[in-house]
């Protein structure tokens, strides 16, 4: 019995043996790369990616470097305009003319009163009017073209008085698309529509928009901004145009997540600009149980403008930052570090979880050992 015994010890020695050494020689389970193991290639001759850590001495060089996959559109200032209508070409008018003569040749007399059929503003501006001919009235509101129409009738009907009511046209208006309760072509009641006047008489910005982003289509121009920069700063509620077109359309600007993140996907930027802690909040934070804190890293390529000589910015077009968020300076700098579309959120693997999980099997071989029959 005693021999038995010796052999089931010798077997399960070797046991041991084989499966250290399969531990030694495989890959451990894991999720993601350690951080060494992403950036030690930059340290070789002709790597062709830079590793940046980011720190608060190192983001003002940073925030000199061009812009990624940002969309650069300006935006137009408000100013004051008139709170009257204005008529312009393409609206409908109606003249009703008034005349106490008798022998008026424009009011019958029995009725004192004629009403002219609608007429439509002319390209040039101008209506017709019988018995004296086209009127001027485009660029005034309706109380100076009924001073015009009057002036222009004096010689044929000099007690006439004249009442004009108006309907604006296509050319009087704006168009609304999108991203709105009720989206169409809106009249212009007076020069003071401005924007968010606009985006009020649409019923509102869709809720279920992320970061809804203005933008104002003015002739072969395009402007933009973020609805929520019209809301905190009243002097760029601009204001419209005749044939203006505005568009309400979530923000298409987003970044990604992966490795030992709260969750692996694309995120949509929630707001005009965003800081990397932003983002790490955005991803549900890290796996408290996988996660390196100290190997947050950022992978962004540059544009081949970015190297140009002259221009402030990175070695390489590829770069990799890197962020600590167990020091100070490393949280103070993700507060501060923006977030540029299309950049990838990239945690590590601690290196801690690749040393519990080596004892972990470990243990789990002697517990196996152990219970092996004798």
């Amino acid at each position: 019995m005693a021999v038995g015994d010796d052999i089931m010890r010798i077997i399960r020695f070797f046991a041991v043996l084989a499966c250290l050494g399969t531990l030694g020689g495989c890959a451990l389970p894991r999720g993601a790369a350690l951080q060494g193991e992403v950036v030690r290639a930059s340290d070789t001759q002709g790597a062709d990616f830079a590793v940046y850590p980011v720190t608060r001495a190192l983001l003002p060089s940073i925030a000199q470097w061009p812009d990624v996959n940002q969309p650069h559109l300006g935006w137009i200032t408000a100013s004051q305009g008139s709170s009257a209508q204005v008529i312009r070409p393409g609206d409908m008018v109606t003249l009703t003319i008034w005349d106490s003569d008798i022998n008026s040749l424009l009011v019958p007399a029995e009725g004192r009163r004629t009403v002219l059929d609608p007429m439509r503003v002319s390209p040039a501006g101008s209506i017709f009017v019988p018995y004296v001919g086209n009127v001027q009235i485009g660029g005034t509101t309706p109380q100076g073209a009924r001073s015009r129409v009057e002036a222009a009738l004096f010689d044929v009907a000099p007690s006439a008085q004249v009442q004009l009511s108006m309907a604006e046209g296509r050319g009087n208006a704006v168009d609304l698309v999108g991203g709105v309760r009720q989206p169409g072509s809106f009249p212009m009641p007076d020069g003071n529509f401005t924007v968010l006047g606009l985006v009020a008489a649409g019923g509102g910005v869709d809720p279920s928009l992320d970061n809804p982003q203005i933008r104002l289509q003015r002739g072969s121009r395009l402007y933009g901004t973020s609805i929520d920069r019209l809301y905190d700063e009243p002097r760029l509620d601009t204001l419209l145009r005749s044939g203006d077109q505005v568009i309400v359309q979530e923000d298409e600007r987003y970044f990604l997540s992966v490795g030992a993140a709260g969750s692996e996907a694309l995120h949509p930027f929630t707001r005009s600009t965003l800081s990397a802690m932003d983002a790490v909040s955005i991803i549900g934070g890290v796996q408290e149980q996988r996660a390196d804190p100290k190997g947050i890293l950022i992978l962004r390529e540059y544009p081949v403008s970015a190297l140009a000589a002259g221009q402030r910015g990175p070695r390489n077009r590829q770069v990799i930052f890197t962020l600590d968020l167990t020091s100070a300076d490393g949280l103070f700098s993700a507060r501060n570090f923006q977030i540029m579309p299309k950049d990838l959120v990239y945690v590590t693997e601690s290196p801690i979880t690749a040393t519990q999980t080596v004892f972990s099997l470990i243990g789990s071989v002697f517990g196996l050992i152990r219970t092996a029959p004798r």
